[in-house]
């Protein structure tokens, strides 16, 4: 009896297991197909931060603002060596890096390897930031040449002569009959509108003194500073003035466009939002010591420009009252970049700043040990930026 019973248990338990067995199996199978189907269980990837960067500060109004996410910190994937230091500003179309040197080269990187695809020689050095658009390369020289360049394989297509040299890089439009044009700004105090096709000029403006950064455009005007102080307003339907406002002092930055104003540094640290369309200044923002080199980045409620007092700040768009600013260890030249809620930086600290554009508070920072001067370019969740070291850095 006692030999029967144990013969029973024994079967009774296999039984047991084997239907505990299916039931976790069976719960395993469905709890993956909810999973797999469910949409509150779908893992969801941060949209990576923009898909092309075609020139300075990555759109034609020069906000500086992308949208997408960043992660709390950056990871070094690539850097390129170039001859001498990096001042230019990279464009990134099309998964390739194009950036200028100041030995006098043009670079085209693939972006995911660090892999040099192309260069060529130009006639000088080269700060100005490539300008890419309709598969050519437009670039700016010391020697004051604009080149146009094959943006496959850097073949010349046609290069244009100023009277002096070229620190900004070149901006775009097209006519009614959606015909290209090219705008690069001077040191012979000349703003040069170019047939993007041919390189024949189709109008040129003459100001009071050197041209430095690139102009910004938005669908009526042509916008820039100088060294005449002065911020100038341009019909782009036929090149003549369409207004102008003092500043009081150098303009060395370039310009940004949002909803109708512009916004723009001078020599005596003193940040302004303007009307383009009244002229009329909406406020003026003043910091103590120190130039504003650097060019504003503008998001919705909030710009952010680096200061030569070793600051980064963050001011009201709407009152001009500063929210925060950050110091760094030495001049902000360096042209900020928003990523949504994230603010990036060089300074010539040789730091690339990462801070949170609520607070101003610092996430994330990357040494490379020399001035960085050139702005960042954010495309498909890459960050690229040139250095005086000579290099190239690429983060992801």
């Amino acid at each position: 009896m006692g030999f029967t019973r144990t013969i029973l248990w024994t079967i009774l338990t296999i039984v047991l297991c084997f239907i505990l067995a299916w039931g976790i199996n069976h719960y395993r199978l469905e709890k993956k197909i909810v999973d797999k189907e469910s949409p509150e269980n779908v893992a969801v990837t941060p949209a990576n931060p923009g898909g092309n960067w075609p020139q300075f500060h990555g759109n034609q109004s020069q906000t500086g603002y992308v949208s997408g996410e960043l992660p709390d910190s950056l990871e070094p994937v690539w850097r390129f060596k170039a001859g001498e230091g990096v001042k230019s500003s990279p464009a990134i179309v099309n998964n390739i890096v194009y950036i200028g040197s100041s030995d006098k080269h043009i670079y085209a990187i693939d972006i995911k390897s660090g892999k040099l695809i192309w260069s060529r020689p130009l006639d000088d050095e080269i700060e100005a930031s490539p300008l890419v658009i309709d598969k050519t390369v437009y670039i700016g020289t010391l020697a004051g040449t604009i080149y146009a360049l094959d943006s496959e394989t850097g073949a010349e297509r046609w290069r244009f002569c100023a009277g002096d040299k070229l620190t900004g890089g070149a901006n775009w439009f097209k006519n009614t009959e959606n015909k290209l044009y090219i705008l690069a700004g001077s040191y012979d105090s000349v703003l040069y509108c170019i047939d993007a096709l041919t390189g024949k000029v189709v109008f040129q403006y003459e100001t009071g003194n050197y041209i430095n950064g690139s102009p910004a455009v938005n669908d009526k005007y042509c916008v820039f500073g100088g060294c005449d102080a002065v911020i100038h307003i341009i019909n782009l339907s036929d090149g003549k003035k369409a207004g102008e406002i003092d500043t009081g002092a150098y303009i060395a930055a370039s310009a940004a466009i949002k909803d109708g104003y512009v916004y723009i540094g001078n020599y005596e640290g003193e940040f302004l939002k303007a009307s383009l369309s009244t002229h009329e200044t909406s406020w003026r923002y003043k910091i103590e010591k120190g130039a504003f080199i650097s060019s504003p980045a503008v998001a919705d409620d909030a710009v952010v420009i680096g200061g030569a007092d070793m600051n980064i700040y963050c001011i009201d768009i709407k009152t001009g009252r500063a929210l925060w600013r950050y110091t760094t260890l030495d001049a902000v030249n360096s042209s900020p970049v928003i990523v949504s809620n994230r603010v990036l930086a060089g300074s010539d600290d040789g730091r690339l700043y990462m801070l949170n554009m609520t607070d101003g508070k610092l996430i994330w920072s990357y040494e490379t040990g020399r001035s960085i001067t050139s702005s960042p370019a954010v495309a498909n969740g890459m960050v690229v930026v040139g250095c005086d070291d000579g290099m190239v850095y690429c983060f992801k």
